[in-house]
């Protein structure tokens, strides 16, 4: 591996699956010596980590117009669903 021109390095799949690194996972580093730890970061307490990414990723995107009583009247106003024969 090699670090890039930023600082970078690339981590090999198998190493980001067997320590569960998904996208955005907070990580941190341990130092001993000439070498280093690489460690999932603790989270604070009452820290979901991945749903808190998803709500804040989604929080305030939708822009319908529409109030809340309006979006609920379309939901209401659906056609039930028939069940399909196999």
């Amino acid at each position: 591996m090699q670090v890039t021109s930023k600082g970078q390095v690339t981590t090999p799949q198998e190493i980001r699956n067997r320590l569960g690194l998904l996208p955005h996972t907070e990580v941190g580093f341990e130092f001993a010596g000439d070498h280093a730890r690489i460690r999932k970061a603790a989270r604070p307490e009452g820290h979901s980590g991945r749903g808190r990414l998803a709500v804040e990723a989604l929080r305030g995107a939708a822009d319908t117009r529409m109030t809340t009583e309006e979006i609920l009247a379309l939901t209401r106003s659906a056609k039930p669903r028939t069940k399909r024969r196999k």
